[in-house]
């Protein structure tokens, strides 16, 4: 399998990038291809530029400035995202490659009709979610809802593909983790991912 593993952290040195290297690690020791997305070190601009919006909703959306990364991701037969939870939201950079990559004629098809949109990223099999909040368990999922996986299983995954074999990995209480918690949250991360 092809695995596009979409990084979002702008600190090189950061947890984010340690349980990258750990999925990364994993999949390839199980024979999958990884195509690493550092989307800070690749200079991912977030913001949806004035061509792409004007075509949002036309048969011939403006992709030329994110074809690179649309590319990648139509090459993938599964994504892996890595990232913080700040504000109980995505970074702004990861929003923005929603924004820009999952788009029109790429990720899903607008309803003539003003409907649902039609999912269109039939490549995908596989969507997995490996975050980290400063938050503990009770304060996302029993105060907030859990708003990142909301939006992640019933909005992207559900809308733009079907019979997706979605997971979150979470570690929370983030800001207070010890160094053991963290290694032991890496462990679980190698072994979780080790079984795709």
């Amino acid at each position: 399998m092809r695995i596009l593993l979409v990084l979002a952290h702008p600190l090189e040195d950061s947890f984010a990038a340690s349980v990258a290297r750990e999925a990364r690690a994993a999949l390839e020791e199980n024979g999958h291809t990884v195509d690493l997305l550092d989307l800070y070190r690749e200079g991912f601009d977030p913001r949806l530029s004035v061509a792409e919006r004007a075509s949002y909703f036309t048969e011939t959306y403006d992709r030329s400035a994110a074809s690179d990364w649309i590319a990648r991701l139509q090459a993938a037969d599964g994504l892996v995202l890595v990232f913080p939870q700040w504000w109980f939201n995505f970074p702004a950079i990861l929003k923005g490659f929603f924004d820009r990559v999952l788009a029109p004629g790429v990720a899903f098809d607008n309803d003539a009709t003003g409907g649902r949109i039609i999912p269109r990223l039939q490549n995908i099999k596989l969507f997995w979610a490996l975050t980290t909040t400063g938050a503990p368990w009770w304060v996302v999922h029993l105060y907030m809802g859990n708003p990142v996986k909301r939006l992640l299983k019933r909005g992207i995954a559900a809308l733009c593909a079907k019979g997706l074999n979605f997971r979150m990995l979470a570690l929370h209480d983030m800001d207070r983790a010890t160094d053991a918690k963290r290694k032991a949250h890496l462990a679980r991360v190698r072994r979780l991912v080790g079984g795709i």
